[in-house]
């Protein structure tokens, strides 16, 4: 059984929400401060307000959910009109299975007709795991850097994949 993705609808906020604070948890454990991630699950009801209120009002975003076998297991936020990938996650137990590249390969289709040359991404520079990912995939550093926090100060980095 493979995954099915879709587009993201308004009544999907719940799951969505779950998701998320789900996928953020594993992935940045060791790298956003414990407590902020803590305090995602007890937020959760905000987060499936501001998830339903951003469905219902994309702007320049597609919003995108991972299903298998009827249920969400990661999501993809693009950018339609920089060509950036905003957010691309699966929750733990689907990461290192082959899905990540098929969501990868649905992301970089859907933007490759409006892309002029390339499609951007940031990653926060301590997640080597998803940093490995890209670069398998042909995205590259382009020396770009931002700052972010949440709970704590991070670096986040810029690849960048030619098409």
């Amino acid at each position: 059984m493979g995954i099915a993705i879709r587009k993201t609808l308004p009544e999907d906020a719940r799951d969505y929400a779950h998701c998320r604070i789900s996928c953020w948890q594993s992935a940045y454990k060791g790298i956003i401060d414990d407590e902020y991630l803590s305090a995602m699950s007890a937020e959760e009801k905000k987060y499936v307000e501001k998830h339903k209120t951003t469905l219902i009002n994309p702007g320049i975003c597609e919003y995108y959910c991972v299903m298998y076998s009827q249920k969400m297991i990661g999501f993809l936020i693009i950018d339609m009109r920089d060509c950036d990938i905003w957010a691309i996650y699966l929750v733990e137990e689907f990461r290192g299975k082959g899905y990540g590249k098929e969501v990868m390969d649905f992301a970089v289709t859907r933007l490759k007709p409006k892309a002029k040359k390339e499609i951007s991404l940031w990653v926060f520079e301590e997640n080597t795991g998803a940093r490995r990912f890209y670069e398998r995939y042909g995205f590259r550093l382009d020396g770009q850097k931002k700052e972010s926090v949440y709970g704590n100060l991070l670096i986040q980095l810029r690849y960048i994949l030619k098409v």
